[in-house]
């Protein structure tokens, strides 16, 4: 698959294009680790995409788990969205301000409530900008609009199914973390975390399946990358990451090979680091 595709990922040129469609409705889902030393809302406030609505990944999230930013239940994304104007009939578009690393994990809580006319904005803002396209820093008129949703529970994992599956080896779980995190030789950034790995994963850093300006590679190029981190792309795959934001740049990559059959464990190494009893690899 190759080019703009609406259910992935589309280009700058194409949104530009479609700015002014009525049915378009686009989503800042800036998001940053502390370290990055960057303030989302504030940078959204200063300049986004003609329209663009904010997306906070932190607040739309499940706020009863002690987890950071686990998925919505779907009546909480049901009054998010319709208060943002986001329902039943658009075409979404999701970009962040790092280029491609929070936007996909919108993308895939779309998924998840069983939209699917929704799509990465490949190379971001940081793109947009230095082609020198429209910004504003006036917040978007909104609309209430009627949004249906049809929660997928196939696309998210929880920690005993993905014990089950690092013990049985029925899918390929696919770590999105940096290779020092991934072997245990870096301590992970939330304090209290072990360091290393679930058993049977594979590593393939988010970073892996990015060009140089963070746009996402191409499929055959994407493929090279998973088989060469020893990826069996015939099974059914887990992808996982330090919190469930980075994996979903994983599951969009598999999206845009052709690979369905994926889902994410939305704990990731926030939850399995945790816990003392379960089983951790290093090196």
């Amino acid at each position: 698959m190759s080019g703009d595709d609406p259910k992935t990922l589309v280009s700058t040129e194409w949104l530009q294009a479609h700015l002014k469609d009525p049915d378009l409705r686009i989503l800042d889902a800036s998001w940053y680790l502390p370290d990055m030393g960057r303030d989302a809302k504030t940078e959204y406030q200063a300049a986004h995409i003609p329209g663009a609505r904010f997306f906070d990944i932190d607040e739309i999230s499940d706020q009863r788990s002690d987890l950071p930013h686990m998925a919505p239940p779907p009546e909480k994304f049901i009054s998010r969205m319709r208060a943002m104007g986001v329902g039943d009939g658009h075409q979404v578009v999701v970009y962040d301000g790092a280029g491609l690393f929070s936007a996909a994990r919108v993308w895939w809580t779309f998924r998840l409530m069983g939209k699917t006319d929704v799509a990465v904005l490949d190379g971001g803002f940081p793109k947009w900008q230095a082609e020198g396209r429209p910004t504003e820093d006036m917040p978007p008129v909104l609309r209430d609009r009627h949004i249906t949703v049809s929660r997928q529970a196939h696309l998210v994992k929880d920690v005993t199914q993905v014990a089950a599956a690092a013990k049985l080896g029925d899918y390929e779980i696919v770590d999105a973390r940096g290779a020092p995190r991934f072997r245990g030789e870096e301590e992970e950034p939330r304090k209290g975390l072990r360091s290393g790995h679930i058993p049977n994963s594979k590593n393939v850093p988010f970073r892996a399946v990015l060009n140089g300006d963070n746009t996402l590679k191409g499929p055959d190029d994407l493929k090279k990358v998973f088989a060469e981190a020893g990826v069996d792309l015939t099974k059914p795959a887990i992808t996982t990451c330090g919190s469930g934001v980075t994996a979903a740049i994983l599951s969009l990559a598999m999206e845009r090979i052709g690979k369905r059959d994926h889902a994410l464990y939305d704990g990731s190494w926030a939850e399995w680091g945790m816990y003392g009893d379960l089983k951790v690899v290093t090196g």
